[in-house]
């Protein structure tokens, strides 16, 4: 019995022996690859944020507010840059929003979804996209009516993601319109 007490100690103490190893790799990884994955986080935001408001020449982060940007050119802000996040059919849906100062959308970005393959991930697509580029949040609601211009048509199939990021990206023109007249 003593013999069996003793095969198990060493099984225990090589798993510990493992584990602390592992630990420390782990560790060591993480200290050396965390700068640089901080780093190439931030120039996919500076990326993303520039492709929906080209003209920008910075992007200045608006203290309290959540990962808010102005989008300023010569001084003024031209834009704002607001995070959205609403429920789709296959769980949350983070938007990016860029809305001029005077409210009106000018494109979004999808960060991170897990809808439907062809159907909600359309939403990503330029020809749903372009249908945001000019409107007020007033005008953000979704219609299956073809002959409805003035909103914004469902996907077809796809009407909860149609939905989820419209709602997303009102949400964020509205919270831009608060943000342009020194609100919070």
């Amino acid at each position: 019995m003593a013999e069996n007490e003793h095969g198990i100690f060493r099984i225990a103490s090589n798993l510990a022996g493992a584990c602390l190893i592992s630990g420390l790799v782990i560790g060591a990884v993480w200290y050396v690859t965390a700068p640089v994955a901080a780093e190439k986080a931030e120039a996919m935001k500076q990326e993303s944020m520039r492709s929906l408001v080209a003209d920008a020449e910075s992007f200045e982060e608006i203290p309290g507010e959540g990962g808010c940007f102005a989008a300023k050119q010569g001084g003024k802000t031209v834009a704002y840059i607001v995070p959205a996040e609403s429920k789709g059919y296959g769980g949350r849906i983070k938007l990016l929003v860029a809305v001029t100062a005077e409210g009106q959308v000018i494109d979004f970005n999808i960060l991170e979804h897990n809808e439907t393959p062809g159907l909600g991930d359309n939403a990503k697509k330029p020809e749903f996209r372009r249908q945001f580029a000019g409107k007020t949040a007033d005008k953000l609601e979704v219609t299956k009516d073809k002959a409805n211009t003035e909103n914004i048509q469902a996907m077809t199939g796809a009407t909860i993601s149609s939905r989820a990021v419209t709602l997303g990206v009102k949400q964020a023109t509205e919270k831009a319109a608060a943000l342009a007249k020194g609100g919070k």
